[in-house]
C-alpha cells in the first residue's frame, strides 16, 4: 500500500498496511460465454474487501497533514465495509471508531466491526444514505473530536484508484484494456480506475454497474434490491464528471446466480456485487469485438452476508450461462 503522503512516523506504522492493496488480477474463462474476464481480486485485502484501500490512504493521509490528532474519534456512514475497513485500519492506529450503519445491512457486517473495536449506531435509512450522512455532519458538528473521512464526497477516495488500484491493473494486464466494468456506492472506484486506465488506453469503454432495480443512471427510481454496498438511492458526488459509456443493468436474481456459479466454478468465495459486475462484464464483452480484453472487479469476501438471500436460496441451481432474456439479440 502506498501512503499518500509518508509522515516521520511511517516506519512505525502495523504491518498490516503492508497488506492493502497489490490484489492479483485473475483471468477467469468463461466457457460456455466463450468469454474470458480479467477479475481485480480485491476479497484479498486484510478485512476482506477493496474498502480497506480507502481506509488506509484517507486516514494516512489525515494524519501526516495534521487532521487526524490522539483524541480524534473516527466517523463515518457505511453500508458496512467502509465500516468494516476503517475499524480495523483506524483502530490499529490507535482511535476510537463510530460507525452509522442502516438497520438493514447483514448482521455479519456489524459482527465484524465491533470485532475490530468499532462502536456501531443503527439507523433507519428512509432516505438511503443521506439519513446517515446528515446524522455525521450533525454529529461532527456537536463534537470537535469527530474527524469525517466523508467516503462519497472526499476525492482522496478517488485519488487513491487513481494512483494504485488503476496503474496495478495496467503492470498486470500488459497490452490493450477495451473495457472497465464496475458498479458505484461512493463512486471512488469507477472514477479513479477508470481515470488511470483510460489515461493509458484513450479507448478504454467506461460502463457503470446497477441495480436493475435501483437504475439511477438509467433514469429509474431507486427501489430495494439484493447487490449490498451499491447504489443505495443515493447519487454520490464521486461519480459526477465521470465519463462513463453507459451503464449497464442488472437485476438481485441474476447477480445471486452469478455469485454462486463463481463459487462452485471458479473457487471464489465473493460477495454479490461481485457477482453482479461479472454480469456485467459478460455482458459488455458480447457487445465489444471478440477477444476484448475487460477488467472488472471482485469487491468482498462471502462471510459477511451469511445471513442474506445469497445463502439462504443456495440450494437452488446455478444457471451455466446468462440467463437467455439477457443474451444479446
Amino acid at each position: 500500500m502506498n501512503s499518500p503522503a509518508p509522515s516521520a512516523s511511517a516506519t512505525r506504522l502495523p504491518p498490516l498496511f503492508g497488506l492493502i492493496g497489490n490484489t492479483p488480477l485473475v483471468a477467469l474463462p468463461f466457457r460456455a460465454e466463450g468469454v474470458t474476464i480479467h477479475a481485480k481480486a480485491e476479497f484479498m485485502n486484510p478485512s476482506g474487501s477493496i474498502k480497506d484501500r480507502l481506509a488506509a490512504y484517507v486516514l494516512l493521509d489525515a494524519r501526516a497533514r495534521g487532521l487526524l490528532r490522539p483524541d480524534s474519534i473516527i466517523l463515518e456512514c457505511t453500508s458496512g465495509n467502509t465500516g468494516i475497513a476503517l475499524a480495523m485500519v483506524g483502530t490499529a492506529l490507535g482511535h476510537q471508531v463510530r460507525i452509522l450503519m442502516s438497520d438493514t445491512a447483514s448482521v455479519e457486517r456489524r459482527h465484524l466491526m465491533r470485532h475490530f473495536g468499532a462502536e456501531l449506531q443503527l439507523f433507519k435509512a428512509d432516505r438511503g444514505y443521506l439519513t446517515g450522512i446528515e446524522m455525521s455532519e450533525a454529529m461532527a458538528a456537536a463534537d470537535p473530536r469527530i474527524f469525517l473521512t466523508c467516503q462519497f464526497a472526499n476525492p482522496l477516495n478517488a485519488q487513491d484508484h487513481a494512483e494504485n488500484t488503476g496503474p496495478e491493473i495496467l503492470r498486470q494486464l500488459p497490452g490493450p484494456i477495451d473495457a472497465f466494468v464496475s458498479g458505484y456506492g461512493t463512486g471512488g472506484t469507477l472514477n479513479g480506475t477508470s481515470r488511470a486506465l483510460r489515461a493509458a488506453h484513450p479507448g478504454l469503454r467506461v460502463v457503470a454497474m446497477e441495480p436493475a432495480e435501483a437504475a439511477m443512471l438509467s433514469g429509474e427510481s431507486p427501489c430495494c434490491h439484493s447487490i449490498e454496498g451499491v447504489a443505495g438511492g443515493y447519487m454520490p458526488p464521486l461519480l459526477q464528471g465521470v465519463n462513463i459509456d453507459w451503464p449497464e443493468k442488472v437485476s438481485s436474481p441474476d447477480a445471486l446466480a452469478m455469485t454462486r456459479r463463481l463459487a462452485r466454478e471458479f473457487g471464489l468465495l465473493v460477495g454479490t456485487s461481485s457477482g453482479a459486475n461479472l454480469v456485467a462484464a459478460l455482458r459488455t464483452a458480447h457487445k465489444l469485438p471478440p477477444g476484448a480484453r475487460i477488467v472488472t472487479v471482485l469487491c468482498d469476501r462471502a462471510e459477511r452476508y451469511y445471513s442474506t438471500k445469497l445463502f439462504s436460496e443456495s440450494s437452488m441451481g446455478v444457471p451455466s450461462g446468462i440467463p437467455p432474456d439477457d443474451r444479446l439479440k
